[in-house]
């Protein structure tokens, strides 16, 4: 995104899942729409458990797909209150529910030039490579300016206070 001014930006598109990196997304997002005054379009994609093939096999998969698409409403919302509960964005939010993978279901709603796509990079560290497969999808296959948003220092925080205080099961096998 280096020397976009995001100036002819009509929509902020961005990523949401409910994470730590996708609410840093999110606030990013809207404070870019708010200087650009653009809309702000927070995206949360969804597939079925097991993906699509396995939804089909149910019997029930007409009722099932409902339930996971309200699921992901309910979901969407009560991420946006959380994160504007108390301070609204200040500029025009349309939520998107997207039943797909995310990078693909991103690059699809962010599909015009002037819009800009907002994504979490995923976690610091080695897990990295595994972690930010959304980010690079929507950086590779965008045809709008993309705004990698990396983690939040806090996370990073959180992460390592979980490892020192996560409790390890042991069972000694040596006798049975």
């Amino acid at each position: 995104m280096s020397g976009y001014d995001g100036s002819a930006a009509t929509r902020v598109v961005v990523g949401v899942s409910g994470s730590l990196n996708s609410v840093t997304a999110l606030r990013r997002a809207a404070a870019l729409a708010r200087r650009l005054r653009a809309q702000l379009w927070p995206v949360l994609a969804w597939e079925p458990p097991g993906g699509d093939s396995a939804a089909r096999r149910s019997p029930a998969a007409g009722l099932l797909v409902e339930e996971w698409q309200r699921l992901a409403k309910q979901r969407l919302a009560s991420v946006l209150e959380e994160i504007f509960d108390a301070e609204a964005p200040g500029v025009p939010v349309r939520p998107v529910v997207v039943r797909g993978a995310p990078g693909p279901a991103l690059v699809a709603t962010a599909n015009r030039e002037d819009d800009v796509l907002v994504v979490g990079t995923g976690r610091r560290g080695l897990q990295r490579a595994f972690s930010g497969r959304v980010s690079r999808h929507c950086l590779a296959h965008a045809v709008c300016p993309v705004l990698a948003v990396p983690p939040s220092p806090l996370e990073s925080e959180l992460l390592s206070v979980h490892r020192r205080n996560t409790w390890h099961l042991r069972i000694d096998t040596r006798g049975l």
